[in-house]
């Protein structure tokens, strides 16, 4: 059929109303999201015997560490010696000694560390790698410093590493949140931050002065995330001291706002294993977890309790060695914190498992406390950012060119097509209920509201309009809107006023169906940690909505109207993995090509599901739009073209 001129007499502003209002509340979202996730928890093992989870073990570290953690990085990187490089003179004090280093991550990105030595050393000593959270004074913290000054004048040495986005690493380009720029161009974001880390025990491992079986890791937050992650896949670390560091992915389902960041809910991290693998992992070497009463930031001591403690000590029991994992509720102060009673318990384990004297008591140190300027190493000025690092590392991609040959093209297409299902790791759905939730008849144009349930038992939702002298097969279009449904009025205005029937929709992820407590973004990350894409998901809920709206509309194709990046390339993907399904996908303020994402730079959170592990490695936007073909996907004008 062809549109006439003028059907109805809506405008953005008549619209508006209609617009403004939400089909599900965001709790629902929520709700939805969690049970979804729920579904994806791998309960622990029942190993048989110590040697039957010593072998599981080692299957789990090797999965860990070359599927995931180290996904698309290079090899060279990843086996490299660690490159310290002292800075300055080794400053002698009250019994022990502290050197400044510079050492390299990966090529052209340094961070700082200090280590801290006994003055006197009689044969080999213990060694303890300290790493810290989200420290605004990096590992100048007081506590850190205070901590790292015990252990030397306790007889051990101990090394302080910086962490990238704190301390003299706080740069621009340098924010956690973006490494997810790494997964963009394929080499998974955990992968840096754990080169990051283990670079300090290879560098301690490497000293002469240091009893290699007698390696320790501890830290607070951050760091104790740091320190699971690290201590459970590195078999050299000894004993292991975690304070509030994590929790299991069940508690993280339910307190989404405890782990928000990018490195403790990696991509794929959680699909086969979770944290509390990762504690009975550690079994039988010496572990204490640390977790605070009341505290102010996340992963409270009685709530992740029964997940990280008592489901593991099983595992400790089978090497006949219980004890060998402790707990201790902090309550002094109960707040989020390493202070001094937090300390003395980690002292205490570390010198009984080390061998060494008991410890009681705390040397004071306050006096011999150094302010950040004085602990400064220098970082280069050409020092690489993370930003910075996946810009090089986009460099190198080097895709095959687009076959200009029918034959060649038409293989390419299929085999192309193909690989962005597994990328975007898209799975079918369908609508199992399209629910009516409310509806209008005024300004000569009727509206229904629907909330599409999804046969994954995710929802969608949306707003049908349609003049009233439009016919039952009137053309039809989607309309996306990067703002949601309640930005889209222009374009519904212009469409219904065609004699089109619109549905101006909110994939899950998007305007009233985006859940917005306590982050949205921490829901997504979640889901890619979980294994899915929420590219891949926002992609299905498009294919099956369109789908359900052509059985109402004698199969005909569907057009879509996008506005903003995000559901630009939402809908090119969802045409290029089904392209019977659209006739024309038209964007505005879409994107020529994703290194759009890298050199504006765009905020991940902004448009978390389109930094998907691989998408940029292996497509762009003209790669995406040649898979689509014969659906035409014409961007009428590219963000890069506007003032």
């Amino acid at each position: 059929l062809t549109a006439t001129a003028a059907h109805g007499q809506t405008t953005a502003a008549t619209l508006q109303s209609l617009l403004a209002e939400p089909v599900q509340s965001v709790d629902v979202t929520s709700f939805q999201l969690q049970q979804y996730l729920i579904r994806r928890i791998i309960p622990l093992p029942s190993p048989r015997s110590a040697n039957d989870w010593t072998d599981q073990q080692q299957k789990l570290r090797k999965h860990i560490l070359n599927d995931v953690a180290f996904h698309g990085w290079p090899e060279e990187w990843v086996e490299s010696a660690p490159k310290f490089q002292q800075v300055g003179a080794t400053e002698s004090r009250n019994g022990y000694r502290v050197t400044k280093f510079r050492y390299e991550i990966v090529p052209g990105f340094d961070a700082p560390a200090i280590l801290y030595e006994p003055e006197k050393l009689s044969g080999h000593a213990p060694a303890i790698l300290n790493v810290i959270g989200h420290e605004p004074n990096g590992n100048a913290a007081e506590y850190e410093q205070k901590r790292c000054i015990n252990f030397a004048k306790r007889g051990m040495i101990a090394l302080s590493i910086g962490w990238v986005g704190f301390g003299e690493l706080h740069l621009k380009g340098n924010d956690h949140d973006d490494a997810a720029a790494l997964d963009l161009v394929g080499s998974n974001a955990l992968g840096f931050f754990y080169l990051g880390m283990r670079r300090g025990l290879d560098y301690l491992a490497s000293l002469p002065q240091v009893d290699a079986s007698r390696l320790g890791m501890t830290g607070l937050s951050g760091g104790g995330w740091q320190t699971i992650m690290l201590s459970a896949l590195d078999q050299r670390v000894a004993v292991s001291v975690e304070v509030a560091g994590f929790g299991s992915f069940a508690f993280n389902i339910n307190h989404p706002g405890d782990t928000g960041e990018i490195e403790e809910n990696p991509t794929d991290f959680s699909v086969g294993e979770d944290y509390p693998f990762l504690v009975a992992m550690r079994a039988p070497r010496p572990t204490l977890l640390i977790h605070n009463a009341e505290d102010s930031c996340c992963f409270r001591a009685a709530l992740v309790k029964p997940d990280n403690y008592d489901k593991i000590v099983p595992f400790f029991k089978l090497y006949g060695k219980p004890d060998a994992l402790a707990w201790y509720e902090s309550t002094d102060p109960g707040t989020h914190n390493y202070q001094l009673v937090n300390r003395l318990h980690a002292y205490t384990f570390f010198a009984e498992h080390f061998h060494l004297p008991a410890i009681t008591e705390e040397i004071p140190s306050s006096a011999e406390v150094r302010t950040p300027e004085e602990l400064a190493v220098g970082i280069p000025e050409d020092n690489l950012t993370i930003l910075g690092l996946a810009k090089k590392l986009a460099g190198a991609v080097a895709r095959p060119a687009i076959p200009t040959e029918d034959r060649a093209r038409s293989s390419w297409i299929a085999a192309q097509r193909e690989k962005l299902k597994e990328v975007t790791r898209y799975t079918p759905v369908s609508v199992a209920n399209a629910w009516r939730m409310r509806n209008t008849r005024r300004m000569a144009i009727q509206t229904l509201s629907y909330r599409f349930d999804l046969t994954n038992g995710l929802s969608a939702t949306g707003i049908w309009l349609q003049a009233n002298d439009a016919g039952e097969e009137a053309p039809a279009t989607i309309i996306l809107n990067d703002k949601g449904y309640a930005a889209s009025g222009d374009a519904v205005s212009r469409h219904v006023n065609h004699g089109e029937q619109v549905l101006a929709l909110d994939l899950l992820f998007n305007g009233f169906t985006r859940p917005q407590t306590p982050d949205p973004t921490d829901w997504e990350m979640l889901v890619s940690s979980a294994g899915d894409r929420p590219l891949g998901i926002e992609v299905a809920q498009l294919l099956a909505v369109a789908h359900w709206l052509q059985t109402k509309n004698t199969h005909q194709k569907i057009q879509i109207e996008t506005d903003g990046i995000r559901s630009a390339v939402i809908a090119a993907v969802a045409a290029a993995l089904d392209p019977d399904t659209f006739s024309v996908v038209t964007s505005r303020h879409a994107m020529k090509s994703m290194s759009y994402l890298l050199d504006a730079p765009v905020a991940f959170r902004s448009a978390p599901d389109l930094f998907c592990l691989d998408l940029y490695k292996y497509f762009d936007i003209d790669s995406i739009t040649a898979i689509a073909a014969p659906t035409s996907i014409n961007n009428v004008a590219t963000i890069q073209e506007l003032p």
